[in-house]
């Protein structure tokens, strides 16, 4: 069967949790959650970030995620919460449907940056 898009994203955002902005910020800055802006560098360059959020690309984040790979950043970790963004919240909802697939267990989907900016969220510029 061969898979669209749109099944695609239905299926990531049937599997992960979306949560609101205040929702985020009351996880910002806790040891044990992690932010993760899957955005392309450009993109974080012009808006910025949430503050401390890892920057890795959406096509980057499974060698970043594997434990077993060379390019593993021990920032992410399964034990912790992941909140993930990207523009509009597609991107972000197929990263974590991955690393829910990778033994992420606890993924939590904040969608789009500019909801994050609008709600007030702190902005870290880059």
């Amino acid at each position: 069967m061969v898979l669209s898009v749109q099944r695609m994203l239905a299926e990531a955002e049937a599997a992960v949790p979306r949560i609101t902005p205040d929702d985020a910020k009351a996880l910002l800055g806790r040891p044990d959650v992690v932010f993760l802006d899957v955005r392309e560098p450009n993109e974080v360059a012009a808006s910025g970030k949430v503050p401390g959020a890892l920057t890795i690309p959406r096509g980057l984040v499974e060698f970043r995620a594997d434990p077993a790979s060379p390019a593993h950043d021990a920032k992410l970790d399964p034990a912790k919460t992941v909140v993930a963004y990207c523009a509009s919240g597609g991107r972000s909802a197929l990263v974590l449907k991955t690393l829910k697939d990778m033994g992420y267990d606890k993924v939590r989907n904040l969608g789009g940056f500019k909801g994050w900016a609008d709600a007030g969220g702190e902005i870290e510029k880059v």
